[in-house]
């Protein structure tokens, strides 16, 4: 067990298990977005007993406690995201993967004038395709 995940999960209140903290060092630590699938698929190499329930469990309780953020970010596609600060996404439609974009990149404008509307964030989907030089 990775004795700062541990810490993390209790000060959030959640019981450290084997299971949770099999999850919680994954989903911390990636760079993807992934979903609750991807998730189970990956921890499930680590650890063959893990059930896609308990995942599925893990990660709304993760959601639950502020841990991680759920993120629809098209039709029927629900991600999850470990970097709680502000930032937007891309999309890139060729290869279906999602790329952080620093808050400070992007400039929405007159959010506060929006009449009627008590918005308490807001993020850009930029949807389209990546230069070959910067895919991975």
């Amino acid at each position: 067990m990775t004795a700062s995940v541990v810490d993390v999960l209790e000060q959030a209140g959640i019981q450290p298990s084997a299971q949770r903290v099999a999850v919680a060092d994954y989903v911390f630590a990636t760079e993807e977005h992934p979903s609750a699938d991807q998730v189970w698929a990956r921890v499930k190499q680590r650890f063959p007993m893990l059930s896609r329930a308990t995942v599925y469990n893990t990660l709304n309780l993760f959601v639950e406690k502020g841990l991680l953020r759920e993120l629809v970010l098209a039709e029927g596609k629900v991600v999850f995201d470990p970097k709680l600060m502000p930032h937007h996404h891309f999309i890139d439609e060729e290869t279906q993967s999602i790329v952080d974009i620093p808050w400070e990149a992007l400039q929405v404008k007159h959010v506060e004038a929006l009449r009627g509307f008590d918005v308490r964030e807001y993020q850009v989907v930029l949807r389209g395709r990546r230069a070959a030089a910067t895919r991975r």
